[in-house]
């Protein structure tokens, strides 16, 4: 809580390391304060905490009408520039519908789902399910033009996050052979098709309008076969046997496993999180 306002700790935390984000947060309560004001809104409780609120600022809330909503202000962030843009183009189908938008505050007014559990709540084996059927659904190729990334953007500026930290590695041949594939295989896809990018157990929450609805994707344009990999890295058994995870996971998006296997195995040995350790043993496991 800042000045009464209330701020989720890992909000907080996450704002902290850069300044343009300490600096949007500063702002926030007066961008809070237009964005009620503008949609006539009442908040209907305090802002949600934990991974949802790591990254925005996310409320429910009560419009003029007496219907539920949820309030969110992104902060300033490379992968989710887009946001707005990839909810306006999939249209509900099958994310949270996007109510209204302002550009200028990267303030969005969004269906709130109800009851709203995660889907991480369900045994990994169901999660696989859903989250194949979500991804397959959301596949689909914008007309140019368009405001979307190349995929090929965000895993060269992983890349070089990663060559410049290679030092540090355990195996720093490992770092680089990933760094490659940032490189390598965006320029080979097969398909571009507009991706979620950030889709794992955590932004998929039951509704009622479907049983199951997307939240928080970061779109760019490019491989399906990426698209995989961030429940690949939320899941337990990619530790215990990575290969046959991916071969499943392959089989529900009907995409090519080695692609995914590849895809994966760069997401793991580029890594810039600090799970060194653990991530390294997957990366070799499949490689």
């Amino acid at each position: 809580m800042a000045h009464g306002f209330p701020i989720p700790a890992r909000l907080a935390e996450t704002c902290s390391e850069r300044p343009e984000r300490a600096a949007w947060l500063e702002r926030l309560p007066s961008a809070v304060e237009r964005a009620r004001r503008r949609w006539s809104l009442s908040l209907a409780g305090a802002p949600f905490g934990g991974e949802e609120g790591s990254c925005a600022w996310v409320a429910p809330v009560t419009l003029a009408d007496g219907s539920a909503a949820v309030l969110k202000l992104g902060m300033p962030h490379m992968e989710a520039a887009h946001e707005i843009d990839g909810l306006r183009f999939w249209g509900g189908n099958p994310t949270v519908r996007l109510y209204d938008a302002d550009d200028e505050l990267n303030a969005m007014l969004l269906e709130r789902c109800e009851p709203g559990t995660a889907l991480r709540s369900c045994p990994e084996p169901e999660q696989d399910v859903v989250i194949a059927r979500l991804l397959r659904r959301l596949w689909r190729t914008p007309a140019a033009p368009h405001p979307f990334r190349p995929l090929a953007e965000m895993t060269a500026a992983w890349s070089a996050e990663a060559l410049a930290d290679a030092h540090d590695r355990p195996d720093p041949g490992l770092v680089r052979e990933g760094a490659r594939l940032f490189h390598e295989l965006p320029r080979s896809s097969p398909a571009e098709v507009l991706l979620a990018t950030d889709l794992h157990a955590g932004n998929v929450l039951s509704a009622r309008r479907e049983p199951w609805l997307v939240i928080d994707p970061k779109p760019y344009v490019g491989d399906p076969a990426y698209d995989a990999t961030q429940h690949l890295l939320n899941c337990d058994r990619l530790r215990s046997d990575p290969l046959a995870l991916v071969r499943r996971f392959s089989e529900l998006l009907e995409l090519d496993a080695d692609r995914v296997r590849r895809w994966t195995f760069a997401r793991a040995a580029a890594d810039t999180s600090g799970a060194w350790g653990d991530l390294d043993a997957v990366a070799i496991a499949l490689s």
